[in-house]
């Protein structure tokens, strides 16, 4: 099935966070926080302006990026556990160095 974020919205798939501490300590699920870290999956024209204009995201598709802990609207597409969340709620894309 294909999602198509309208306006501002984007799709995001949460990264998988290691189960392991620093020390070698496993973590339960049941203790386990959910990713604060996902991919970019589907990305929204953009948010039309005063003027009508369609300013365009700065978030596009495959980007790595970080969120709130609450951000975003829990769905399952396909079987998969996914984020839809508007720009706002992204804050910053990690590059690689």
């Amino acid at each position: 099935m294909m999602f198509r974020p309208l306006h501002d919205q984007l799709l995001v798939e949460r990264l998988d966070q290691d189960d392991r501490t620093a020390g070698g300590i496993i973590i339960p699920d049941t203790v386990q926080e959910k990713p604060m870290e996902g991919e970019v999956l589907a990305v929204g024209p953009g948010l039309r302006n005063g003027t009508g204009e369609v300013v365009p995201m700065d978030v596009k598709l495959g980007d790595r990026v970080l969120f709130g802990k609450y951000s975003g609207t829990e769905v399952t597409i396909d079987g998969d556990e996914l984020l839809i969340m508007k720009e706002s709620d992204i804050l910053g894309i990690i590059e690689e160095a």
